[in-house]
């Protein structure tokens, strides 16, 4: 009897290794995929995700004031570049899994487990390409310290799908099209082709993963008949601890169904504006 998509990701969330667990998030995406073609997907089901998912002994996990800035001028420091991106992608992964088992108490279309998938599967990729450039240069993910409070954003909405949809994909991967093409550059001038393939894969992938945001917070917006803009003011004030910040890039941003209005306002938001 094939298990659920629901315990499916409590199995990538409770693997802790992060070649591992994107493997196992890969398998269950491609069986997931294959179901659905051959006509005869796979229940959803429920299951019981962590609060917080399974991770190596390495990294060490400091707090962000605490994380050593990176120089990308040098060597080392673009390899620390790299592990801050392999460290984002890997909670990437988790998140995207955590939203399929968390959330299943919301009667959501079958779309919406497949735009997640997809987007756990493409971020299990863009790990271990990232990885493998790391690997590359004779370092390896989880030999240097990372950001603590990157599960932050799922722990504060873990009650409330619209608030994860407004401040992981339409926030957090938002950014990510920000800043991403300065990486990009940075690469290029050092002369290290495979960074800069791998982050070209990353930038365009993800402008599918803020759509997927965008499209399933209008959804639930339009079924409960509110306005999606003042609800993601509202949810991103709530649960977002900081400041939008400028520059934006529109274009990209755009392209995945945000539109500046959704985050200009927000852009010069005070920290005493954040609910804490």
């Amino acid at each position: 009897m094939s298990i659920s998509l629901a315990e499916m990701a409590v199995q990538v969330l409770t693997t802790a290794d992060g070649r591992e667990k994107t493997a196992l998030g890969r398998k269950h995406a491609a069986a997931w995929f294959a179901a659905r073609k051959d006509g005869n997907p796979l229940k959803i089901g429920t299951a019981t995700p962590p609060d917080f998912p399974a991770r190596p002994m390495k990294p060490e996990l400091l707090p962000p004031k605490d994380v050593p800035r990176r120089r990308p001028g040098s060597a080392v420091g673009r390899q620390a570049l790299l592990h801050a991106v392999a460290h984002i992608e890997l909670n990437a992964v988790d998140l995207h899994w955590d939203i399929i088992a968390r959330f299943t108490s919301y009667p959501m279309p079958i779309g919406f487990y497949d735009d997640w998938v997809r987007a756990a599967d493409e971020e299990a990729k863009h790990f271990n390409l990232i990885c493998d450039c790391l690997e590359t240069t004779g370092s390896s993910y989880g030999a240097m310290p990372a950001h603590a409070g990157m599960w932050r954003a799922a722990s504060d909405t873990k009650d409330d799908l619209h608030g994860r949809l407004a401040v992981v994909p339409m926030v957090l991967e938002a950014r990510g099209l920000d800043v991403t093409p300065g990486m990009i550059e940075i690469f290029r001038k050092a002369g290290e082709g495979a960074a800069v393939a791998a982050l070209e894969v990353i930038y365009a992938e993800e402008v599918s993963h803020v759509a997927y945001g965008s499209k399933w917070f209008n959804w639930l917006c339009g079924r409960d008949g509110t306005d999606p803009k003042e609800v993601f003011h509202d949810l991103v004030r709530r649960y977002f601890h900081g400041a939008l910040k400028p520059p934006f890039n529109e274009e990209k941003r755009a392209d995945a169904g945000l539109p500046p209005d959704f985050y200009w306002p927000l852009a010069n938001m005070r920290s005493s504006d954040v609910t804490e």
